[in-house]
């Protein structure tokens, strides 16, 4: 059964803005290149660099916890490390996150945007090596089937923007639900091969409009009520690196 790479889309600060590609090199056991480099701790994560581990989203500044996350507008250059991020009637941010420096002004630049609904204090945390900020211990690529989200809009009978759903890689082509049944199956994507871990259960992450940083869809509720699950989406492990771009194929192996 066979789709296409409509988007793909990383997301270098967890929780921040989806940047679109045009293509990216996917590498074996790998995440998505430049996906959750960064996350920025609400109030103290106990993440030890030293001994990186899998944490709880919450224990960061991300829209499940404080939607107006999405307030910010945020672009990561990775050749430099200068993270741009700017707000409706604030100054601009321009800081190197690598750096003592850039990090701690990005904090400040932040913790007056988000004023109390941040419990702070806010700190920017980068994952050392290979680790990232996934919400998944081991699904380190995401798909979302746009057919899905167009039924869902159909059944709320408003439009759900698909980058709710912060996935890398959007595709046009199944009917929809369909992956929902893949787990364990392998799957070509463009020139990787990859197996399907499993769908993604959401959650309150979803319910934020990305544009207008406001809780206006009950989403996981949406889901449950329509469907009988809380899924939207598969995680992948890759395989077999391979270079991925807008229009590629990606099918069931």
């Amino acid at each position: 059964m066979q789709a296409q790479i409509a988007s793909l889309y990383r997301h270098p600060v967890k929780g921040f803005t989806p940047e679109r590609l045009p293509s990216a090199v996917l590498e074996a056991g790998a995440c998505f290149p430049c996906d959750r480099l960064f996350a920025v701790e609400d109030g103290p994560s106990g993440f030890d660099p030293a001994a990186p581990a899998h944490l709880s989203k919450m224990k960061f500044a991300v829209l499940a916890k404080i939607p107006a996350v999405a307030r910010a507008r945020t672009r990561y250059d990775e050749a430099t490390g200068v993270l741009t991020a700017g707000a409706e009637g604030r100054a601009d941010f321009a800081g190197d996150l690598r750096t003592e420096e850039g990090r701690r002004g990005f904090e400040a630049w932040l913790a007056d945007l988000l004023g109390e609904e941040a419990r702070g204090p806010l700190r920017v945390v980068e994952g050392p090596g290979a680790h990232r900020f996934m919400d998944s211990r081991s699904g380190y690529v995401s798909i979302v089937n746009l057919a899905s989200v167009r039924d869902l809009e159909a059944r709320l009978g408003r439009p759900v923007n698909p980058l709710r759903f912060r996935a890398n890689l959007y595709v046009e082509g199944w009917p929809a639900w369909v992956e929902n049944d893949w787990t364990g199956r392998a799957m070509r994507v463009g020139q990787a091969r990859a197996e399907v871990l499993k769908p993604i259960v959401r959650c309150a992450a979803t319910h934020v409009d990305p544009d207008t940083a406001e809780r206006d869809i009950e989403m996981v509720k949406a889901l449950f009520d329509n469907y009988g699950h809380m899924l939207c989406g598969i995680y992948l492990r890759i395989d077999e690196g391979g270079r991925v771009a807008e229009g590629d194929v990606v099918e069931l192996g």
